[in-house]
């Protein structure tokens, strides 16, 4: 396994900063964040540390002269939309920029491009399925031309009571996934997998990496803490009652995670990836908040 970050948590820094700041703190890859230039509407996205809207073959070569210089991989390229979203339009803009980020990691030779499956959060699941199955081939065959894997992640994109209950991301749990494998049958779609979503629907994560480690192409290391108090005054069907948190600061069990993950012959990378609010006062705080999670996370991951 290889240790190392996603991109978005350094957003005002440039590529090669992003690049020397992994290289100087020993990190052996970055998962770096492809949005659209222009803005965020969320935290943590809108972030372009590779532009992949006019990404040419010397620009491909330029970006891999940094990777030599700097001694650090790319684990994959990431871009989290919504590509069900119930408006036409804006599921079109999304898919053709999804390609693009595609096209750019073919070029780069980078294996993995993460993402969301995507939600109609108006819908059941169930009701999800048809456009899943009429959206997705598009892409998953662009992806099967370019020996790209397709790396679904598992944050259930839920934050006000107006999503409650279906968030606007599909695949969340282990039913979820075995009926996204039938319903896209395509050896290029994936999981990236992240345990800090699973804890507050009170799933094990080792588990499910006994049951899908077969399908896990990327994993993000993040914690959940889980407010007992909170719990107790708004229920299982309220919002606010868990926490993002560094590795070691929430309720993940990183033991036995780490123990599915070999036991699965998981060999890819595991990218930190910070949420915590209580590291975001500054870059520094951010860059501590890294070589924290780094210094937690090598008992499992040397070097």
């Amino acid at each position: 396994m290889q240790l190392g970050f996603v991109s978005a948590l350094l957003g005002d820094l440039s590529l090669e900063q992003v690049l020397a700041f992994a290289h100087d703190e020993g990190f052996a890859c970055v998962e770096l964040m492809c949005w659209p230039p222009g803005g965020a509407d969320r935290r943590y996205a809108g972030v372009t540390h590779l532009d992949v809207t006019r990404f040419s073959d010397d620009d491909a070569g330029r970006v891999r002269e940094l990777l030599r210089k700097y001694g650090v991989a790319v684990s994959g390229l990431g871009y989290y939309p919504n590509p069900l979203d119930p408006d036409p339009e804006h599921r079109r803009v999304v898919a053709e920029h999804l390609k693009r980020v595609m096209d750019a990691a073919a070029r780069l030779g980078v294996p993995i491009v993460n993402t969301f499956i995507g939600r109609d959060p108006s819908l059941s699941v169930e009701a999800n399925w048809p456009m899943a199955a009429a959206v997705w081939p598009d892409l998953l065959r662009h992806a099967e031309g370019l020996r790209v894997q397709i790396g679904i992640e598992n944050c259930p994109m839920l934050f006000s009571p107006d999503e409650w209950p279906g968030g606007k991301n599909l695949a969340v749990s282990p039913a979820i996934w075995r009926t996204l494998f039938e319903t896209l049958p395509s050896a290029n779609v994936g999981l990236n997998f992240d345990p800090s979503h699973l804890i507050w629907q009170h799933i094990d994560p080792a588990r499910c990496i006994r049951e899908f480690g077969s399908r896990i192409v990327h994993v993000h290391a993040k914690d959940t803490r889980i407010d007992a108090d909170k719990l107790y005054e708004v229920g299982g069907m309220g919002l606010g009652w868990h926490t993002a948190k560094l590795p070691g600061l929430g309720d993940v069990q990183w033991g036995p995670l780490f123990s599915a993950l070999t036991d699965a012959g998981y060999r890819g990378a595991v990218c930190i990836e910070v949420e915590d609010r209580a590291y975001e006062g500054s870059l520094a705080d951010r860059q501590r908040a890294l070589r924290q999670s780094k210094r937690f996370l090598q008992q499992w991951i040397p070097g």
